[in-house]
């Protein structure tokens, strides 16, 4: 009797082992990421990588998880919106939600098959949760799979002529606060708010990797020759079509790097600004983590110039100093300082960039979570930052020099409002040009750009 006991106890045991999901890699390590972004501020194209490295995933698995991952953050407004219509109860644990806005991205923006995304969204719950959300994950996600995501929006998204910010909100999934601040900063930047749908669309597509081809220290053959496409707007700049980036040598030895074309266009406007006298030293105030010093360097270097590097953040001015290694030539330099309490005399530098600190509304593309991070008031508590920063830019640069104030954010008061009180108060200071990219007409990051002369 006791022999049977056992072997019945050994077969029941052997039948929930059977039962028991199995691991999936690429969604265990999306939902880790998706906590880690939730719990700790992490940003995801920083956990990303040591969660592949954690689940052992490469190639077509890697790119699986990081899909998921960029996808459903990008997504996240526009699921939330529709798993809240297929609760019965409001409430839900933020754990439970990660699950669920992930097995939508799968349902409704992925080619995953229905059954494959909702019996593994079933298994992440249980591995990750426990059972009990499970039924929950399992009913919910049946719903949502009755659907289209066309279908899904126009169900649950405002009425477009009644509440227009509330609907592009939810259709294209952005706070309601920065629909209407990117729709203000269209007009404000002189372009028509019938362009402000494209532009969210822009948001929530992938980027693609832009490399810059440093000048005078590697040649755009040689990158065209590793696979890289020129874009036809920066000289410097290239479309990186996939694959190992490890493999192209000159970005190894950093000769080349990945830098979005508008950071690119930042730096080439300083160095293209016209001055009056000497042209030997330069400053960027701001320069972690350093693409675009070292791109300035690379500039200075061929003109026999300097650039002085300045971080007020350690580790991000070691990035800078790593970031330049193949620009030795080109530096003067790289130190820790706060850029509003400078450590040099006044009128030191021929020119100077201010990237100022910003709330990278226009970078949404490639910081997703920042549109759920960020709120009206870190708006208002960075423009102080950004007015003295250009203060001390002007105080740094020499009469007849330039500066140029740049941010990767259209919003007018971080952008033309912060130039036009910056004038008011500098009244020796001109205004050379200005120019505003935008992700759905330049295909970069929404810069912002202005040239300034110190008369």
């Amino acid at each position: 009797m006791g022999d049977n006991s056992q072997r019945r106890r050994g077969a029941a045991r052997a039948a929930a082992r059977s039962r028991r999901p199995s691991l999936d890699p690429a969604r265990l390590a999306a939902w880790d990421v998706l906590k880690a972004v939730r719990v700790d501020d992490a940003y995801a194209n920083l956990a990303l990588p040591a969660a592949l490295a954690q689940h052992g995933l490469s190639g077509r698995d890697a790119a699986f998880a990081t899909e998921l991952v960029s996808g459903t953050i990008r997504g996240q407004g526009t699921y939330d919106g529709i798993i809240d219509a297929c609760l019965t109860a409001p409430r839900l644990e933020a754990k439970v939600r990660d699950v669920l806005r992930l097995g939508c991205h799968q349902l409704l923006a992925m080619r995953v098959p229905d059954h494959a995304a909702i019996t593994t969204s079933v298994d992440l719950a249980r591995l990750r949760v426990g059972t009990g959300p499970t039924g929950l994950v399992n009913a919910v996600l049946r719903k949502v799979a009755a659907q289209d995501l066309d279908a899904w929006i126009a169900a649950v998204a405002p009425d477009a002529a009644q509440n227009p910010t509330g609907h592009l909100a939810l259709a294209t999934s952005h706070p309601a606060w920065v629909v209407d601040a990117l729709g203000e900063a269209l007009v404000g930047h002189g372009r028509s708010a019938e362009e402000l749908p494209a532009l969210l669309t822009a948001d929530n597509e992938a980027p693609a990797v832009t490399l810059v081809a440093r000048p005078g220290l590697v040649e755009v053959d040689e990158l065209v020759e590793a696979g890289a496409v020129p874009t036809g707007r920066s000289p410097y700049a290239l479309t990186w079509p996939g694959g190992d980036l490890s493999t192209v040598p000159a970005l190894v030895t950093g000769r080349a790097g990945v830098q979005d074309e508008g950071s690119q266009r930042v730096a080439l406007a300083l160095a293209d600004a016209p001055l009056s006298g000497p042209d030997q030293r330069w400053l960027d105030l701001c320069a972690g983590p350093g693409g675009k010093t070292a791109l300035l360097a690379a500039l200075a270097a061929r003109r026999g110039a300097k650039v002085l590097a300045n971080e007020r953040q350690h580790h991000r001015a070691k990035l800078v100093a790593r970031g330049v290694r193949a620009v030795p030539g080109g530096m003067l330099g790289t130190v820790t300082g706060d850029g509003t309490v400078p450590a040099w005399r006044e009128g030191s530098f021929d020119r100077v960039l201010v990237d100022a600190p910003c709330s990278g509304l226009g970078a949404l593309r490639r910081r997703p979570e920042s549109r759920w991070r960020r709120t009206p008031g870190d708006v208002a508590d960075l423009v102080p930052l950004q007015k003295s920063l250009l203060a001390s830019a002007l105080t740094a640069v020499r009469a007849g020099g330039v500066v140029v104030y740049a941010t990767c954010s259209p919003v007018l008061a971080e952008t033309s409002e912060v130039v036009a009180a910056t004038l008011e108060r500098f009244p020796g200071v001109v205004e050379l040009s200005r120019f505003q990219l935008w992700p759905h007409t330049d295909g970069c990051d929404a810069m912002f750009v202005a040239v300034l002369r110190r008369d």
